[in-house]
C-alpha cells in the first residue's frame, strides 16, 4: 500500500495528529492483508522523515526526481514499513 500526500495544516500541528494518521494507515493496511506500506518524501522534509522513522519506517533508498533535481542535489527518500506476511 502506498501512502501519498499526508499533511496536517499548520494550525493543527504538534498535537499528534500525524502520528495518529500514520498509525491508522498502518492498521488499515494490516487489516486488509497488505505486506508493507511504502512512501516517499523529500530530503528537505526533515519533520516528515522524523515522523516516519519514529513510527518504524525504514529508509530503503533515494532518488532524484529529475535532471534538475540531480543538478541541485534534491533527493527523494523512499521508506518502507513491513507489516508481515500480507497477501497483497
Amino acid at each position: 500500500l502506498e501512502l501519498k500526500r499526508m499533511s496536517v495544516s499548520r494550525e493543527h500541528r504538534g498535537r499528534g495528529l500525524a502520528r495518529a494518521l500514520c498509525r491508522e494507515v498502518l492498521g488499515f493496511a494490516r487489516a486488509r492483508g497488505y505486506g508493507a506500506v511504502v512512501l516517499s518524501t523529500s530530503a528537505v522534509q526533515v519533520a516528515a522523515q522524523r515522523l516516519y522513522e519514529g513510527q518504524g519506517f525504514r529508509k530503503v533508498g533515494a532518488s532524484y526526481p529529475s535532471l534538475l533535481g540531480t543538478l541541485l542535489n534534491f533527493q527523494i527518500f523512499h521508506y518502507r514499513y513491513d507489516l508481515g506476511d500480507g497477501a497483497k
